[in-house]
C-alpha cells in the first residue's frame, strides 16, 4: 500500500467517525466540534486529490466562519435537550429515506466506477496552470450565470433568515433618526437665569 492510499484511508476513517459523532453526540458543543474535525479531514482528502482551492475554501469559510458562529450560538443559547429529544423518533422515517437515496447514489458512482472523460486540452491546462485558475476561469466564463444565480439565492436566504428571526420587543427603545437630525438648540437647550449670591457678605454677617 502506498503512502497516498494509506493517508486516504486514514482520513476517510476519521471522517466517518467524526460524522457519526456529529449524529450521535448528546452535547451540541461536542457535535459542533466533531463537525469541525469532519471539515478538516475533508479538506485533507481534497488536498490528496489535488483540489487545493476547495480545501482552503472549506477551512476558511466553514471552519473559520460558519462553525465559529455555530459554536457561539450553541454556547450562548440555553438549549433544553429534553425538549429537543421529544420529537426525535418522528424524523426517523424521512431520515432513512434520505440516507437510502444518498447510499444508492454513492453505490452507483463508486460501484459502477463512473469515469468523467476530460478533454486533452483541459487536462494539460490543469497540469500546467493548476486547478484553481481553471476553476476561476470556468466560473466566470462558462458558468457565470449559474454562479451569479447562486449568489442571489444566498443573498435572498440571508435576508429571509434575518426577517424570520427578527422579533420586535415592547421594551426595546428605538431611535428616530429624523428627530435627531431635526433637533435644534431652541428645543434642546434651556438657559435659566439665577441670581448671583455674594458669599463673602454672608460669611461676614
Amino acid at each position: 500500500m502506498s503512502f497516498e492510499n494509506f493517508t486516504f484511508y486514514l482520513f476517510s476513517t476519521i471522517l466517518v467517525g467524526a460524522g457519526l459523532s456529529v449524529i450521535f453526540s448528546r452535547n451540541p458543543v461536542h457535535a459542533a466540534l466533531s463537525l469541525v474535525l469532519a471539515f478538516f479531514t475533508s479538506a485533507a482528502i481534497w488536498l490528496i486529490l489535488e483540489a487545493e482551492f476547495l480545501a482552503i475554501a472549506l477551512i476558511l469559510v466553514y471552519v473559520g466562519a460558519v462553525m465559529v458562529l455555530f459554536l457561539f450560538v450553541v454556547m450562548m443559547l440555553d438549549i433544553n435537550l429534553n425538549r429537543m429529544k421529544e420529537g426525535y423518533w418522528n424524523y426517523l422515517l424521512p431520515a432513512l429515506v434520505v440516507s437510502g437515496i444518498f447510499l444508492a447514489e454513492i453505490i452507483v458512482l463508486v460501484g459502477g466506477r463512473v469515469v468523467f472523460d476530460k478533454p486533452a486540452e483541459v487536462a494539460a491546462a490543469i497540469t500546467t496552470e493548476g486547478n484553481t485558475l481553471q476553476l476561476g476561469r470556468l466560473l466566470y466564463t462558462e458558468y457565470l450565470y449559474a454562479f451569479e444565480l447562486a449568489a442571489v439565492i444566498l443573498l435572498v436566504a440571508i435576508v429571509a433568515a434575518i426577517a424570520l428571526t427578527l422579533r420586535r420587543r415592547k421594551d426595546t427603545k428605538l431611535v428616530n433618526t429624523s428627530q435627531q437630525l431635526s433637533a435644534t438648540r431652541a428645543n434642546r437647550l434651556k438657559i435659566i437665569s439665577m441670581p448671583v449670591e455674594n458669599k463673602r457678605s454672608e460669611d461676614n454677617s
